[in-house]
């Protein structure tokens, strides 16, 4: 008899230390459950709320700690998530680097043992729990990294957040953008961030047209000049009017030698639709494109027959680009792009008449003559578009620096000071403007 109350006794004693420590449990389950209540209200209300929170995660620390020690919780998926929540909770809170990684190492790996032994998933929001507080921490890591230029960092930090959270379109574009800046002092951060732009481009990120000009400038920097006319073709065929979209196309068609296979797009287009002004500003721009390549040669080129073929050509494409502009112009007489451009490229052969006219010795006047009328009869050609620019734009710099060129440039002895003061006047408005506009 003394024996059996013995053993009764023993029993007792077992399960009064077990239902002890799975009190622990609760205890940790019940603050950390206050303090996601007082943590989502404390930013509303009052700063009691924030101690009550600050509180109430501490508490349930000291309760999963213990419940983490003693062999009949340690191994309970419930003790693991609780932690994983708890220990990311208070990684989220420190602000001091030194302290807090420790915290999230804690956590994370909490969180891998609490989604082996959770078969079941009964603890699926404790782990999703966690799992948010993880991100968070990586997010605003990789932010402050980011700001910091530590790329490499905030690439680690940002891919974290994105792991978490795969279909987050924030956590993708971060991964991406601080993966592109890695690349610039370690190249194989570039296939990195084209992966994660091309994960954004399945997604419904709002601004698709920004994502191909991203990914082909990081074809580019990675040496894949293919890879970098695919992906802006096929961002120019989703959205044809987007005029960046269309400019970078031309701009890598330069780089890569293919301009005449954009023409050839641009102008099937044309044909589709001879009614849409843009189409025929990017005719034009193309056109314009060919013409200063042809003109940087021409520069190059000693071999008197050849640099005066790249001149024919430089002046054939500019004349064609014109063309081109006034289509779009006669479309929509107020379009600005096209003003401007006209404008520039009927003056730009005029001041390179001006240019070689200075040049002429002082001893040969006729031949000076006859080249600074030649460049003032092209400057007047240019002079309606150059004005109609600025009305349209009076704060645009190029357009104020084209028509104070044109002042400079004019030979007219007869209005010379008048000239010159409408030129200072130019001047004076292209210094008015702020930094950011003369860029």
């Amino acid at each position: 008899m003394k024996i059996k109350l013995l053993m009764i006794g023993l029993l007792g004693l077992i399960s009064a230390t077990t239902f002890a420590q799975k009190g622990e449990l609760k205890n940790a389950q019940a603050s950390y459950e206050s303090y996601v209540v007082a943590n989502s209200a404390s930013g509303k209300l009052s700063s009691a709320l924030a101690g009550k929170a600050t509180a109430a995660i501490n508490d349930a620390k000291t309760s999963i700690d213990k419940a983490a020690a003693n062999e009949k919780t340690a191994n309970l998926p419930q003790t693991f998530a609780l932690k994983g929540a708890i220990y990311g909770a208070l990684a989220v809170a420190d602000s001091i680097p030194a302290t807090s990684a420790p915290l999230l190492a804690t956590a994370e790996d909490a969180i891998k043992k609490a989604k082996e032994l959770d078969t079941k998933g009964e603890n699926k929001k404790l782990i999703d729990d966690a799992n948010r507080y993880v991100a968070i921490y990586s997010s605003n890591a990789g932010v402050k990294e980011y700001q910091a230029s530590k790329y490499d960092l905030a690439y680690k930090s940002f891919d974290t957040y994105r792991q978490i959270y795969p279909d987050d379109t924030t956590a993708i574009l971060y991964t991406a953008l601080a993966a592109s800046n890695a690349g610039n002092t370690d190249p194989k951060f570039y296939p990195l961030a084209i992966t994660n732009y091309k994960t954004l481009l399945t997604t419904k990120y709002a601004n698709m047209p920004r994502v191909y000009m991203d990914m082909s400038s990081l074809y580019l920097l990675n040496k894949d000049s293919v890879g970098a006319a695919k992906i802006i073709g096929e961002g120019v065929s989703k959205y044809p009017t987007h005029p960046e979209l269309r400019k970078l196309e031309i701009e890598i068609a330069l780089q890569t030698g293919r301009l005449n296979d954009v023409l050839d797009k641009i102008q099937s287009a044309i044909a589709a639709d001879p009614k849409n002004k843009t189409l025929f500003y990017y005719e034009g721009l193309t056109y314009s494109d060919k013409g200063d390549q042809a003109h940087s040669k021409s520069l190059k080129t000693k071999d008197a027959a050849a640099k005066n073929a790249l001149n024919q050509e430089t002046l054939d494409d500019y004349s064609k680009a014109s063309d081109a502009y006034r289509k779009a112009i006669d479309i929509d007489p107020d379009y600005f792009d096209a003003n401007l451009n006209l404008g520039f490229y009927i003056m730009k052969p005029a001041i390179d008449t001006y240019n070689l006219a200075v040049t002429i010795p002082a001893d040969k006047p006729k031949e000076y003559e006859a080249a600074r009328l030649k460049a003032d009869a092209q400057f007047d050609k240019a002079l309606p578009y150059l004005q109609k620019a600025l009305e349209l734009n009076p704060k645009s710099a190029d357009a104020i620096s084209n028509l104070r060129n044109y002042y400079r440039g004019k030979y007219d002895p007869a209005h010379a000071a008048d000239n010159k003061a409408k030129a200072d006047d130019l001047k004076k408005q292209l210094d008015a403007l702020p930094a950011t506009t003369k860029k």
